[in-house]
């Protein structure tokens, strides 16, 4: 994937960010999330554990979940831009769901110390194909002038 370059002349309060869709969750996935991550929680792997804790089935980790959101970001502003994100896990991601990742533009501040760059807030959720909130968050990117 080739990341984007955008400016801070580029988006303006109430700018959207792309959507990002999430093919269904699957099994596997959960399966390298836990490799990669090291969380091997059986709950996220096992059904009969997961029904035994009352949860019904496996479900995707949350921070994968967050992953997503914080990908959404980088493939709209670029790479390095992010410079603060945080999430509110809001509902239990199934497998078989398709997450969106979705954001907006709620301030754009200017450049304080003369580096020509601006502070961009977003407000960021993750959905499922339901349109139920899954994730939401907020971040700040810095983004560049073009002059």
């Amino acid at each position: 994937m080739k990341y984007a370059k955008v400016y801070a002349e580029d988006v303006q309060v109430g700018s959207e960010m792309p959507p990002l869709a999430k093919s269904p969750i699957q099994q596997i996935q959960l399966t390298r999330y836990a490799g990669a991550s090291g969380d091997f929680n059986p709950i996220h792997q096992d059904a009969a554990f997961a029904k035994a804790a009352g949860m019904g089935d496996v479900f995707a980790h949350g921070m994968l979940s967050m992953g997503f959101v914080a990908q959404s970001v980088t493939d709209w502003l670029g790479v390095g831009s992010v410079r603060k994100i945080g999430v509110r896990f809001a509902a239990i991601v199934r497998l078989g769901d398709v997450v969106t990742c979705r954001g907006k533009v709620v301030a754009k501040r200017p450049p304080k110390n003369g580096d020509g760059t601006y502070l961009v807030d977003l407000d960021l959720w993750a959905e499922n194909q339901k349109g139920e909130k899954v994730i939401t968050g907020k971040a700040v990117a810095v983004l560049p002038s073009r002059t």
